[in-house]
């Protein structure tokens, strides 16, 4: 999928109208329209329409954050076989202990300055946010969900 703009740290989060917009909008003027419904003519259905358009926006956060938790495990590991291939020893042999946030970050660092990045990450302890700020040459991942 071809980017508009070239990805920098400052637009690489991914912000899609047809959920963060549309979807959550319809989804929560539904919920605030059950509830006053149910405020103005109590009644066990319209109660139960408030239960199930509460529903509706809690499977809307869990699909996300699913997908959210799989992208994740994706990037750990194309990230521990970058590193495999990328980093010498003795940071090669540290590679379990990059944390999860840091390979994160780490996938938007060129192969030239991921070395270092991680060198700087397990000593400093440095964030995945962290990670990203200190990257010189943005490396897009166009692929997010």
């Amino acid at each position: 999928m071809a980017e508009k703009t070239p990805q920098t740290y400052a637009n690489h989060r991914r912000y899609d109208p047809a959920i963060h917009v549309f979807t959550f909008g319809v989804l929560s003027i539904s919920f605030l329209l059950t509830v006053w419904r149910t405020v103005r003519s109590p009644s066990l259905e319209n109660f139960g329409w408030v239960v199930v358009a509460a529903a509706a926006i809690v499977l809307l956060f869990k699909v996300r954050g699913y997908a959210l938790k799989v992208q994740d495990r994706i990037i750990r590991l194309e990230e521990r076989l970058r590193l495999e291939k990328l980093l010498s020893e003795p940071l090669r042999g540290r590679i379990g202990d990059v944390s999860v946030g840091q390979l994160i970050g780490l996938r938007f660092a060129p192969d030239g300055e991921v070395e270092e990045l991680v060198r700087q990450a397990l000593e400093e302890q440095l964030s995945g946010e962290e990670i990203k700020k200190r990257i010189k040459v943005w490396r897009p991942d166009t692929f997010r969900v």
